[in-house]
């Protein structure tokens, strides 16, 4: 179940690209290392304290070492570390590795097995390279934001998703670095930066503009996939996708007792739907506003509709799908107390095992600074 078991990472991240890279490769069994500063990762105070839940949520499975770079010590600590590491994760900004004499030439001149994983913003050769990023930036210059908000009330919505999508394929680029060692014996340089990574995660859009010339908008997607959230008679809302098939269009005007609407020549086929989507959508709103959810739900689910009932955070943790997948678990921090964690969603022969929480500031310093210090002394003594 823990297919990495035996590999040890450094993190030497912040925020969320590195720490979401490595919580991949720490869910899979990997011995993660977290380097931070004294005053620790930025994201532990984000709300109030050391242990906010925005670090909770990004950082289990980890040990925690407090290491200052910017001391004398601080660059022969990390060296030590590296030695015996497999892979190293930072996200800082273009030239701060080197100036702290930790670049990957250094790094792999230590241990040439080593797997060095860069996270930045923006591309390394690119002209806004020593520009800070954070997820808004990379959304808004990959054209992902653009899709996303409504241009007659333009405003963020949703949570980050440059920022894991950097760290998606950050761990992706790293597992294949480590499968081709296998075969090489040797390490390599893994570059990602959040405006290509989030580009990547939507081809059809880049695809559509180049082979059709449709350059894709905030409700493009959406007529093409059919999709549509309706507002209930109760105020609760379900959402529908009916794709392409046509016998989910039929299966709808069936569940809504409206089946003039296959003879109507504004819907007679799946293109017309997808021209006249507005149309549509505003008829079936005002249908669905005719009963309560459930109603509908039930409705929906006799007659075959893909939906969904859309919900809040706090009614996803008691869907009987999730609480059936059992896609959450607890653990105990002798410190913090209780701590919800979320199961990594892949199963190995159908198996995942609990984690631990995620660790207060240094809470492994002196048991991690201790084994370098004898892995050190060890390395020296088969020199002499």
């Amino acid at each position: 179940m823990n297919v990495l078991g035996g590999l040890k990472v450094i993190e030497l991240g912040s925020f969320i690209t590195a720490p979401f890279a490595s919580l991949l490769l720490a869910d899979l069994g990997a011995d993660v290392i977290k380097v931070e500063p004294p005053e620790g990762d930025p994201f532990r105070s984000f709300g109030t304290g050391k242990y906010s839940p925005n670090f909770v949520g990004y950082n289990r499975n980890k040990r925690s070492v407090v290491i200052d770079l910017k001391s004398e010590g601080g660059r022969d600590a990390i060296m030590n570390l590296v030695r015996d590491a497999d892979v190293l994760i930072e996200n800082f900004r273009p030239g701060v590795m080197e100036r702290a004499g930790l670049d990957y030439e250094c790094l792999k001149e230590a241990n040439p097995r080593l797997v060095y994983c860069a996270i930045s913003g923006f591309a390394r050769n690119g002209p806004n390279r020593d520009k800070p990023a954070f997820d808004t930036i990379g959304q808004a210059m990959s054209g992902l934001l653009d899709l996303m908000i409504d241009p007659e009330n333009p405003a963020v919505r949703g949570p980050t998703i440059s920022d894991q999508l950097a760290g998606l394929y950050a761990s992706y680029g790293i597992l294949g670095a480590l499968y081709e060692r296998q075969n090489t014996g040797k390490g390599r340089r893994v570059d990602v930066n959040m405006i290509e990574a989030t580009m990547s995660f939507m081809p059809d859009v880049f695809a559509s503009q180049d082979q059709q010339g449709v350059v894709m908008e905030t409700r493009t997607r959406a007529a093409y996939s059919q999709a549509y959230v309706m507002v209930c008679a109760d105020g609760r809302i379900v959402g529908i996708q009916l794709s392409s098939p046509e016998k989910f269009w039929v299966n709808l005007t069936e569940a809504i007792e409206r089946p003039d609407l296959l003879e109507n020549p504004l819907f007679s086929s799946r293109m017309k739907r997808i021209e006249n989507i507005e149309l549509l959508n505003k008829l079936l709103a005002e249908v669905f506003l005719q009963r309560p959810r459930d109603e509908w739900i039930e409705r929906l689910v006799k007659a075959d509709v893909p939906h969904a009932p859309v919900h809040r955070i706090d009614e996803v943790v008691s869907d009987l799908e999730i609480t059936a997948s059992n896609s959450f678990y607890e653990v105990e921090h002798p410190e913090m107390g209780r701590v919800r964690c979320i199961h990594r969603p892949v199963l190995f022969d159908g198996l995942r095992l609990e984690g631990t929480p995620p660790p207060v500031l240094g809470e492994h310093t002196e048991e991690i600074l201790k084994m370098v210090a004898a892995s050190a002394k060890v390395s020296e003594n088969q020199n002499t």
